[in-house]
């Protein structure tokens, strides 16, 4: 099993910034793509970006440009920076992995899932 704990949620203000983390635990070693996710109210989940076990990112189309994701294998840890903010970028933030070497961007191909945390933008 793996677990998976996210922080740095909050309120930003519009054009503000946030870093999220994201804390793996357990069976670390059968993991082998981490992404974030998110989900607005009445939307659905939907992919942000994901990093393999070699460091190979992939944005979402929409999210490339602002949205950074990166991993600090020493700490078992995928972070995700967002910068410049958009009210629309407001929804809550997961964290997921899978053992797969190759996934698609559909939420069910992950494995394990964190909690969520909760980001909103507004003034």
């Amino acid at each position: 099993q793996v677990q998976l704990v996210e922080s740095g949620g909050g309120l930003v203000q519009p054009g503000g910034s946030l870093r999220l983390s994201c804390a793996a635990s357990g069976s670390i070693f059968s993991i082998h793509i981490q992404a974030w996710y998110r989900q607005a109210p009445g939307k659905q989940r939907e992919l942000v970006a994901n990093i393999n076990s070699s460091g190979a990112i992939r944005y979402a189309y929409s999210m490339k440009g602002r949205f950074t994701i990166s991993r600090d294998n020493a700490k078992n840890t995928v972070y995700l920076q967002m910068n410049s903010l958009k009210p629309e970028d407001t929804a809550v933030y997961y964290c997921a992995a899978v053992r797969s070497v190759v996934v698609d961007p559909r939420p069910s191909s992950y494995d394990y899932w964190g909690q969520g945390t909760q980001v909103t933008v507004s003034s």
